[in-house]
């Protein structure tokens, strides 16, 4: 990742591994908080979208997984550290797509206080997702990279519209 700076705003440029490497943070806070909502979900229908969409995010992990492992030898030299990488998770990316859904002392989730409440935190995050994925790819000119971010955009706008569903036939 290499960033430039302009007047406004620092512009950031990931490599192929960086993608990668945001792209499975987000994907594995999805599947905390899809296993732990399915698990809460009271409706079955609820608990069998949560259930889905977490299955969806194991896929896309070692989907991602498989490209890191593949990419990694050949573009380790190249890109060298990945604190910068790290530091953008932390900065832009911890906690702000999927909430916190850790809890109290127990390690419980807190009790969603009914599923459309829970249905309405997953299309928040979903949202933020594609939030987030729209910037990056805004500014992002490699084309191996723009791809890897498109992907994971489709996928969160599938997730998004299957969620945005479900909590409309429960208003109607």
């Amino acid at each position: 990742m290499k960033e430039q700076e302009s007047a406004e705003n620092p512009v950031i440029s990931f490599h192929c591994v960086d993608a990668i490497a945001v792209s499975l943070y987000i994907e594995k806070q999805g599947l905390k908080f899809y296993e732990k909502a399915a698990k809460k979900a009271q409706d079955p229908k609820v608990q069998k979208m949560f259930q889905h969409l977490a299955d969806e995010e194991k896929e896309h992990i070692q989907t991602l997984q498989a490209k890191a492992r593949f990419l990694q030898p050949a573009l380790q030299k190249k890109t060298g550290s990945h604190n910068h990488v790290d530091n953008f998770i932390a900065g832009e990316l911890k906690d702000k797509v999927f909430p916190d859904i850790k809890g109290g002392a127990d390690g419980k989730i807190p009790d969603f206080s009914c599923d459309a409440e829970a249905l309405e935190l997953g299309i928040q995050s979903e949202q933020r997702s594609i939030q987030v994925l729209t910037e990056l790819l805004t500014n992002e000119k490699k084309l191996d990279v723009r791809t890897i971010f498109l992907h994971l955009l489709a996928k969160e706008k599938k997730h998004l519209a299957g969620l945005e569903d479900l909590k409309r036939s429960f208003s109607a």
